[in-house]
């Protein structure tokens, strides 16, 4: 369990390239999403680096993360930070210019078909420093709905303590 773990969010029109849920780490889907279930979770971006020649992910594809705050489990399928040197961009170097982050990761939370002001609104109020737990058990509560942005709603908020099913 990281408690200093900077969340952001980022959205349909704000990916690489905008207006796409494309991914660069498939490890579960093709494409950024899920509903955010262990058996189903949704994509999240972390900083890598380019630093040894070989792109290399601050955390594995493929590992789980669930973030109490939204009730959701995750699992690393992206990178935040483009350009020829992410190893310079805040997702990579910046978590600690947030007080008691350690760690900077980046959660999908869709938004095609939604305002995108909406979208905004909903990474603002998400972004902070929150819990994360790598690598989680199965069996921690997770909210209903398809997703953080689900049937007109930024779903979120729900603090930090890890309740279990």
């Amino acid at each position: 369990m990281v408690s200093g773990t900077y969340i952001t969010a980022y959205t349909w029109f704000d990916n690489t390239p905008p207006g796409s849920p494309d991914i660069s780490n498939p490890a579960l889907h093709r494409q950024a999403g899920g509903v955010g279930t262990y058996d189903d979770p949704v994509t999240v971006a972390v900083g890598h680096s380019w630093e040894t020649g070989k792109d290399v992910l601050d955390v594995p594809a493929g590992t789980r993360i669930y973030l109490p705050d939204v009730r959701r489990y995750f699992i690393v399928e992206d990178t935040c930070g483009d350009g020829p040197t992410p190893e310079d961009g805040p997702c990579h170097a910046g978590a600690s210019e947030h007080e008691g982050a350690s760690i900077w990761i980046d959660m999908w939370i869709g938004g095609e078909g939604e305002e995108a002001s909406f979208t905004r609104r909903c990474t603002r109020r998400l972004t902070g420093v929150h819990t994360a737990v790598f690598n989680p058990a199965n069996n921690f509560v997770v909210a209903s709905g398809d997703g953080v942005i689900h049937d007109g709603q930024c779903d979120g908020e729900y603090g930090s303590e890890l309740a279990r099913r």
